[in-house]
């Protein structure tokens, strides 16, 4: 492991706004054991609604939206800290006071959120899982586990650059008879008029400069609904000649190299 991913892991530990609890802390210490579960308005010091952003990465939405909505709250989920860093350090320094930061896996949501806890739900750019549904982050598995934290009606929404991803999830709403509250597949010619235009992750900023539409799906999850995954016949992406994750490698060796 590289000095630089060392010193992140190092002043993670000493920011308050961080809570990292994976699996094997979660198995040591019980998977019931983490303390604001049901409890995070005592964190926050208020009552305003609870905003997560899964595979949050650096946290550029995650912070992003906890300045143009200060009357929410906002938790970035992520399992990779170095990633995490990045919003982390930027929500301390700017003293932001509705952020906070939970390393874990995202299978393991309602360790950390009692039922009802969580309003909303942002899901930005994730991997589009096209090989396993069970992985997918807008597959009904994770629906079922969104249940379990959310109200009845809670909203998820879903940004991204995978028309394989944007295709079955928009499938997946309409065969379950899921309420849509904006459905796009290019955002940025689109009529809509919304803050969250203005933010605009690093990663997406590289798929707009190749040419790539950004798509934007927001939904009301029921409860009542018996969900049914719809039939997997979606065409696969084929301009994806490198995983997120890949590209982060990259990136951060190019900073890496340009720092020495």
């Amino acid at each position: 492991m590289g000095k630089n991913k060392l010193s992140k892991f190092a002043e993670m530990k000493t920011i308050d706004l961080v809570f990292q609890y994976p699996y094997g802390r979660l198995k040591e210490e019980g998977f019931d054991s983490f303390p604001l579960r049901g409890r995070w308005k005592e964190f926050f010091g208020n009552d305003n609604p609870i905003v997560l952003e899964l595979g949050c990465g650096k946290g550029e939405y995650t912070v992003g939206l906890a300045q143009l909505y200060p009357d929410k709250n906002f938790i970035g989920i992520d399992i990779k800290g170095a990633r995490m860093h990045a919003g982390a350090t930027q929500a301390r320094d700017l003293g932001l006071k509705n952020v906070a930061f939970l390393r874990t896996q995202i299978e393991l949501l309602d360790c950390f959120f009692a039922p009802g806890e969580v309003s909303e739900l942002w899901i930005t750019f994730p991997d589009p899982q096209m090989k396993k549904v069970t992985k997918r982050l807008t597959g009904t598995r994770f629906m079922g586990l969104y249940r379990k934290v959310m109200p009845d009606g809670g909203v998820v929404r879903l940004k991204t650059d995978s028309p394989f991803l944007y295709a079955y999830t928009r499938a997946m709403v309409e065969l379950n008879g899921l309420a849509k509250e904006v459905d796009t597949d290019d955002l940025y010619h689109s009529d809509m008029v919304d803050p969250i235009l203005s933010i605009r992750t690093h990663y997406e900023r590289q798929w707009l400069a190749r040419g790539l539409t950004i798509k934007y799906l927001a939904f009301a999850l029921d409860h009542a609904t018996a969900l049914v995954e719809p039939e997997d016949d979606f065409e696969r992406d084929t301009y994806r000649s490198y995983s997120r994750g890949t590209l982060e490698a990259m990136h951060d060796a190019q900073c890496t190299m340009h720092d020495s």
